[in-house]
């Protein structure tokens, strides 16, 4: 009898060892076609593939053709849907059903890229639902107005508050000839805060390069192997501050940063091959955007922004540090304006809004100069809904953080937390559970 029951839990074992490895094999299966899926997308969308640093095999063989296949790859998205939902609902092991999950869920992104490439709209928050896994929350009005009120209180001199705001801005506006010096001790400063939580992958390295004519402040291209292009656009006046939020987002501990752990933790350690396809118009960007605006803030926290502009990239550019303090106050408050760019991105897609109204409303509650908030509507005419990433995805990642102890009074879980959601596979709607 004792030699029966001892016999038991080993067939147990041997049971489900062999039912994970099944699935491990059904997924990495599964996990080639959704790379194949979403290449084949992408030789007809060309903004839908943001990276990719998978086997060769795996993308088209066969050129685009002539008409858009959008029947036939939704009809692939549905199947390949099924069966990961299928493994879902068997999973032996967790860790298989959240990988399973998490390639539902992007795929349903896929769908939704497929009828907005083909011309087919759906509401504003619909769409972000479909594309981002959330919907951002609304604000009045009113909301913006007191916040606009809180800004009138302290800014000095006469005329409207947006006026104001941009004759403070205008005295942190880095010269031309200074941009890459500041924008380079910036993020060597947020490389070595991050090298001091995070043992980086060996190798890892990033080139920067300043570009014209772009919707967008910066971009990271991630390249593979531990390695990205940073694009800074220079289209526009690069402000003071905007050294440390750019470049950290784009690298340190931002997008390179993100990028690597999980190509280093998913696709090189446990060969995850579904990683290696980063689908911009997906959920995985709504963690990407939020992660990396949250990250300036674990990076540089409390006062440590404006004390190392004020001690290093002020004098770096040579400008007076005088009003620094009030202009990072006017910040802060117009940091509480940034969802009002989801409202008039909610208006221009439903044409409630023209381009220039849409401009005077950005003006008015986002601050934005008439240059800046005119790039602002070229963005949101391209990417959509994808504006929500920013604002509501840095909202979702912090509120992560800061229930399960990463606070400001606890860094050292603020960094571990962080680093454990850039290196894994996460669903927003995960994020949202309180």
């Amino acid at each position: 009898m004792k030699k029966f029951l001892i016999v038991i839990p080993v067939l147990f074992i041997l049971s489900c060892s062999q039912g994970e490895k099944q699935e491990n094999t059904r997924l990495n299966q599964l996990a080639a076609q959704y790379v194949k899926l979403g290449l084949t997308i992408g030789q007809y969308d060309e903004d839908f593939v943001d990276a990719y640093y998978g086997p060769d095999s795996l993308k088209p063989k066969t050129e685009a053709g002539e008409t858009f296949p959008k029947d036939s790859l939704l009809a692939s998205v549905n199947v390949l849907m099924n069966d990961l939902k299928d493994v879902s609902r068997g999973a032996v092991v967790d860790s298989n059903r959240l990988r399973a999950d998490w390639m539902y869920n992007q795929l349903i992104a896929f769908g939704e890229r497929i009828r907005i490439f083909s011309g087919e709209y759906l509401p504003f928050d619909e769409e972000s639902k479909q594309l981002f896994g959330v919907k951002a929350p609304t604000y009045e009005e009113d909301y913006f107005k007191t916040q606009l009120d809180e800004l009138d209180s302290i800014l000095p001199g006469s005329g409207s508050v947006s006026n104001r705001f941009q004759r403070l801005a205008k005295k942190f506006i880095i010269p031309k000839d200074k941009v890459d010096a500041v924008m380079k001790a910036a993020i060597a400063e947020a490389r070595k805060r991050t090298m001091a939580h995070y043992k980086l992958p060996a190798g890892e390295a990033f080139t920067l390069e300043y570009v014209k004519d772009k919707p967008w402040s910066g971009y990271n291209w991630y390249k593979g192997k531990y390695h990205s292009d940073v694009q800074i656009n220079t289209d526009l006046d690069i402000y003071i501050d905007r050294a440390i939020d750019v470049g950290s987002h784009e690298s340190y501990p931002g997008h390179h940063v993100y990028n690597m752990l999980l190509e280093k933790n998913l696709y090189n350690d446990k060969k995850w091959v579904e990683i290696s396809l980063y689908p911009l118009f997906s959920p995985q960007s709504l963690i990407a955007e939020g992660s990396a605006n949250y990250g300036i803030e674990v990076a540089f926290p409390g006062n440590d922004k404006v004390n190392f502009t004020r001690n290093v990239l002020l004098p770096l550019a040579g400008l007076d540090t005088a009003d620094v303090d009030l202009y990072f106050k006017a910040l802060s408050i117009r940091g509480k304006l940034n969802y009002a760019r989801n409202e008039a991105a909610r208006g221009i897609l439903s044409d409630e809004m023209s381009d220039n109204k849409a401009q005077q409303w950005l003006r008015k509650y986002c601050l934005m100069d008439d240059e800046t908030a005119n790039k602002s509507v070229k963005f949101i005419k391209k990417y959509r809904s994808y504006v929500i990433n920013y604002n509501y995805g840095q909202d979702l990642v912090k509120g992560h953080i800061e229930r399960n102890g990463g606070t400001a009074k606890n860094p050292a879980k603020r960094w571990e937390l962080f680093g454990q959601l850039l290196s894994h596979e996460v669903n927003p709607a995960d994020l949202a559970k309180k």
